[in-house]
Parts: structure tokens; sequence; C-alpha cells
């Protein structure tokens, strides 16, 4: 079984070699600065009262404060909320944004509770993190089964307890309680622009470019809604019930259409079935892994056809894959490129209430473009003097940075 904190250790030790990192030092890079682990009390609508298990991982704030998502899962564990931290880290630095990296969780199955018990747990797992958290210490984010709703209980809760109101403290949040415009389509929108940049270094026409999005969550769907904007050929999509693909091309936002009203992809009638398995191996030139962790291992990265994999999804490359796409001469954009547009503009609306402002939508997402296209620059840049792949150029940039600010 993949343990997520040492696949993330293994994916930057070469880069820290490349670096002349000493191991002592690399270790101190790669380990969290702090794990905090909380019980905390929730009484439940039956009136019994329930103790629930939360985590927060601060793995480095050399940059800036601690930065990164919370996510109410069963499966969230210590190696998991590590490795996010982790990864968080490097997104920040990649994307030269001044923020640290950070990830969280409460174990438990949202379809479990009710909607006030929900809220209980959300207040409560802020009660309990409460000393380490704050606008300049940890600004915590929506991730996995927790959305702007949690985030705006979360600010509600924290300011309550601090005696001011401090939505500073949490990204991610609804409109009229400070988050900020364009959020909701930003890590697609960035995917996208790296997708541009990366069409142009190698000169493919859009409207010859082949692409399979594995998941169309929020950032597949955004992804492929902008990529599609663009000009470029999007040929397959999934969703955790399967997936379907058209040589010919599908229209990505009558598939959505399709999906919202019957709840699935499996029967759209415009296209062939294909499973999530299948859709990696599939014959086009961009394959986009935009759901989960781990999809492209040792046993299925010899069999892709795709060129190009622009890493949407968190961690969905295993090191030894990575080796082999190496081999093969596909170039993997790693997800802390990739997917470091929601960060970035978790940051945009992290100013915006610190500063006491508004911007637009057109003005969030030309600023992310400028951003991405800085990042994705900076590190071709290194890619290139170095010969080296883009994730070991992705994380040499990275650290670099978090080195000069460590000094």
């Amino acid at each position: 079984m993949n343990d997520p904190f040492q696949n993330s250790i293994k994916q930057i030790s070469e880069s820290a070699e490349i670096l002349g990192i000493l191991p002592g030092a690399l270790k101190k890079l790669t380990e969290p600065q702090r794990v905090v682990t909380v019980h905390f009390p929730v009484v439940m609508d039956s009136g019994e009262e329930k103790i629930f298990y939360g985590l927060r991982s601060q793995h480095n704030n050399a940059r800036g404060p601690y930065k990164g998502g919370i996510r109410f899962s069963p499966e969230v564990n210590e190696s998991e909320v590590k490795a996010l931290s982790s990864w968080m880290t490097w997104k920040c630095a990649v994307a030269d944004i001044p923020f640290g990296g950070g990830k969280g969780g409460v174990v438990v199955d949202t379809r479990l509770l009710s909607k006030g018990e929900l809220e209980k747990v959300a207040r409560g797992f802020v009660r309990a993190l409460f000393d380490v958290l704050g606008p300049n210490k940890d600004v915590p984010a929506p991730d996995m089964y927790t959305n702007s709703e949690t985030m705006d209980i979360m600010v509600d809760e924290y300011s309550k307890i601090a005696g001011a109101r401090a939505e500073a403290t949490f990204t991610g949040k609804s409109i009229g309680n400070g988050g900020s415009e364009g959020r909701t389509e930003a890590t697609g929108f960035g995917g996208a622009v790296v997708l541009k940049l990366l069409a142009e270094k190698f000169s493919l026409k859009p409207e010859e470019t082949k692409i399979a999005i594995q998941g169309i969550g929020n950032v597949g769907q955004y992804f492929g809604i902008f990529a599609e904007k663009q000009g470029f050929k999007i040929v397959a999509l999934s969703d955790s019930k399967g997936g379907i693909y058209n040589e010919d091309g599908i229209d990505i936002k009558d598939a959505l259409a399709y999906k919202n009203t019957h709840g699935s992809l499996a029967s759209y009638e415009k296209a062939s079935f294909v499973s999530n398995e299948d859709l990696l191996l599939l014959p086009v030139d961009v394959l986009v892994p935009s759901a989960l962790e781990n999809v492209i291992t040792a046993e299925n990265a010899s069999k892709i056809h795709a060129k190009y994999i622009i890493e949407m999804a968190n961690g969905p490359v295993t090191p030894e894959a990575d080796v082999l796409l190496e081999e093969k001469g596909i170039i993997s954009v790693p997800d802390i490129l990739a997917n470091s547009g929601g960060v970035a503009t978790s940051y945009f609306e992290w100013y915006q209430n610190m500063h006491k402002e508004t911007w637009t939508k057109e003005d969030v997402l030309s600023k992310l473009t400028e951003k991405m296209t800085k990042a994705f620059n900076d590190v071709w840049a290194v890619k290139t003097e170095k010969n080296i792949s883009t994730r070991k150029a992705s994380y040499v940039v990275a650290l670099q940075r978090v080195i000069d600010a460590g000094k």
C-alpha cells in the first residue's frame, strides 16, 4: 500500500540531491514542524455526547502562515495530512505566494450526521485548534466534504472566541462572508493556463489536441470548460461511476448537464462507456487526472499513451510510476505546479480580507493568469537549464525558495 507521506518524501529527495541538500537538512524540510491532534466533544441530536478526533499538520512556515484545507472524512489519518501539508508548502513556494503548508481534518462520515451535528463538529474543531490558528499563524480552507458554508461557520466560531471579526483566518468562504470572486473556478482555470503554456512550448494545435479528464468534480469540470474555451478537444470524461469516450470530441457543458440530471455520466448517449482505469490508457495527447491520488502506478504507467500529463489531483502519480513515465519521455506537469491556482486564489482572498479590498472576478483571474504563467516559466527555466523532469524542476524551485526564506 502506498504511504502518501513517504511518497511525498521520495518525490522531493532527488531534487534535494540536485541542490546538494544533506540528509539531516532534508529531514528538517520534509517533516512537519508540528502535528496537532485533538479530541473534542459534540452533543448529537439524540442528546448523546460523542468524542471526535481531529488533526492539523503544520508543515513549514518559513515563507508565511501555514495554509491548507480541512477535510471531513472517515479516511483522515496522520500520514495523509502530513503528506498534504508537505505538498502545500511546495505548492505555495512554486506559486511564489507568502504561505507555508498546512492540512487538517476530522475523522467523520458526513453522510451519517445531520446538518446541525456537522455544524457542531466544525465549531468544536475550531475551539480545539483556536490557539494555533489565525490570519498570521495558520489559515485553513475547505477540502474534501467541507465547503464555503463550513468555512463561514468556522469564521463565526473563531471570531466569537477572538472577540472580533476575523475573516482572514479562513479562506474559501462564501462571497457574502468575505470570500473571493473566482475562487470556485480557480484551480481548474489555473490548470487550463498551464495547458495553454505547455501547448505553446510544444507547438500543439488546440483543435488537434485530444484530452482525457479523469474526474469532473469542481477541479476537473472547470479545467475542461476553460480548456474547451481555448479550443482544445475533450474526448473523455469520468466521474466516480465511470467515464465516457468519443474520439470526435465531447461537449463538456452538455455532458455536465446530463450528469446533473441523471447523477452520473454512465449512460450518456453521445459517447461510449469507459472505466476510470481504461480512461487513463486512451489514445490521447493530454491526460488530466483530477480525482484521486495514486491512480498512475508502476502497474499502468507503461501502458499510458498520452504524451503529456497535467496533474490536477493531489499525488495522482506514484514515485515508481514517475520513473517509468520519465523513461517513456512523457512530460508530467506535477500537482504542486498544475493545481496551485486554488491556493494562489486563496492567497488573493486572504489579501483582500487583510486589506479590506474587494476584487472583481476578472481581476482575480487576470492576477491568477500572471501567477501561473510566472510559476510555469520559472520551473521551465530550471528544467531546461538542468535538463531534468518538470517534477524535479518544480521541487528545485520550491526547495530553493523555502531554504532562502529559512535563512
